[in-house]
């Protein structure tokens, strides 16, 4: 039962963002009953807490400031031009999805061939099950997540992957996030769905990525349900313009044995959050929550995640590394919650920051709160210039400064990209990386 709420007028920034609700979309005329009640309560959740500011905790580092300037309209897809995109997107053979500006475009995607007990379905068309209406929104408490909130709020369109006991996804799913905007400023709230069933197992892509124009909003929330013994890879591409926000909420729930392999690879020049919450509400589960960003121009890039030992035998990993340079900023905020119950928990975590500027700004505080006594838990966190000693050692092989200065920053963030375990995955994103930086050391990022 959804508690009541006391509701207040809001600033204009949110009057704004809820104004720019939806038009038309897939499942127009359809029973629109649970979308209707779900949308309900993010509204009233999202009034109650209005949009959060730096007086929040979680939101010390990350200002809206900008966002709220903006007049905000609701999405178009007239005129996107899908070859630029397609361009600009990492090699994989994969099945694949397009949300342009939130909505499922079924023109665009291409899901030949799935295999048998394996479905994708735009939203709307999949509400009339109870398994995914009752789903949508429970994993995440919309009191303290409001831009979860103002995401259900809008709640119309998105996409389900469902995977049937025993059955596997022979290869990922490239869920593409497209931001547009031809004209005005444009918001859009995707959602993604993902139910892996007992013994069930999936690859899942997603690349949030726009087009040039103007600026645009992207408010994403993703939800995932691994039943026992189920594996999902689930790995985040960002590399939008610079007058972007693309804000996230992802939230997953693993049962016993179930494994979670996550990874984040932020490489967007606008403002950039990423707010992940793993429950591991099972013994003997392995979660993996691991990233990589490269800051520049002045972006901000904002990784926040709270990984939640719930029961006892699991094991958690979390390994972030982030390059920062010019005016960027760029923001760890993690932490690991062992409960009472959750003996014998092994959890680790680390944040390693290179700042190649002086204006550059890293932050990271990374957290533990332990309520079991036998546990095996470490946290970290460094921030530094490049090796002077390793920048001697190739210049005295006859590397010129700023190739070497190349060299060690490309290393060190493709040695955050060995940690996706999905090989193909891998591979493909050290590969549109490594395009992304040569451009950028040509021009001497510093």
């Amino acid at each position: 039962m959804t508690e009541p709420v006391k509701e207040h007028a809001p600033e204009p920034a949110l009057e704004r963002l809820l104004d720019a609700a939806p038009g038309t979309g897939a499942g127009e005329g359809a029973d629109r009953g649970p979308l209707a009640k779900l949308r309900s309560d993010g509204k009233r959740a999202v009034l109650a807490a209005g949009l959060p500011t730096q007086k929040s905790e979680p939101w010390k580092y990350t200002s809206l400031n900008a966002l709220r300037k903006i007049e905000w309209s609701g999405p178009t897809a007239d005129g996107a031009d899908f070859a630029t995109v397609q361009a600009a997107l990492p090699d994989l053979d994969a099945y694949t999805v397009v949300l342009l500006n939130g909505r499922f475009d079924p023109v665009l995607s291409d899901l030949a061939g799935l295999p048998k007990g394996v479905r994708v379905l735009p939203l709307p068309e999949a509400m009339s099950d109870t398994a995914v209406s009752d789903t949508l929104a429970s994993l995440i408490p919309l009191g303290n997540a409001p831009m979860a909130a103002l995401n259900t709020a809008h709640l119309d369109d998105g996409v389900l992957l469902r995977v049937d006991d025993g059955k596997a996804l022979d290869k990922p799913l490239h869920v593409i996030s497209v931001g547009y905007a031809p004209s005005s400023p444009t918001s859009f709230h995707p959602r993604i769905l993902i139910q892996l069933g007992e013994n069930a197992e999936a690859v899942v892509v997603e690349s949030h990525i726009g087009l040039d124009g103007a600026p645009t909003f992207s408010n994403t929330v993703v939800e995932a349900v691994l039943a026992p013994s189920s594996r999902l890879g689930h790995y985040k591409l960002q590399d939008q313009p610079a007058e972007s926000f693309d804000l996230s909420t992802t939230a997953i729930r693993c049962a016993d044995k179930a494994v979670y392999d996550g990874f984040t690879l932020s490489l967007g020049r606008g403002t950039m959050r990423n707010d992940v919450r793993l429950t591991l509400d099972g013994e003997r589960v392995e979660g993996r929550l691991n990233g990589a960003y490269l800051g520049h121009l002045s972006s901000h890039v904002d990784n926040t995640t709270f990984i939640d030992h719930a029961k006892p035998n699991s094991t958690s990993r979390e390994v972030f590394k982030g390059v920062l340079a010019d005016a960027s900023r760029g923001v760890f905020q993690g932490k690991i919650l062992v409960r009472p119950d959750a003996q014998n928990t092994d959890g680790h975590q680390l944040n390693k920051s290179l700042l190649l500027s002086d204006k550059a700004e890293a932050d990271s505080k990374p957290e533990l709160e332990i309520y079991a006594d036998d546990v095996r838990c470490s946290h970290g966190a460094t921030i530094g210039a490049l090796d002077d000693d390793q920048l001697f050692y190739l210049r005295a092989r006859g590397i010129d400064a700023a190739t070497a200065r190349a060299m060690l920053v490309q290393a060190f963030l493709m040695e955050a990209l060995d940690e996706i375990r999905k090989v193909s995955v891998r591979d493909a994103l050290h590969d549109h990386l490594a395009a992304r930086l040569q451009p950028l050391f040509e021009g001497g990022l510093a």
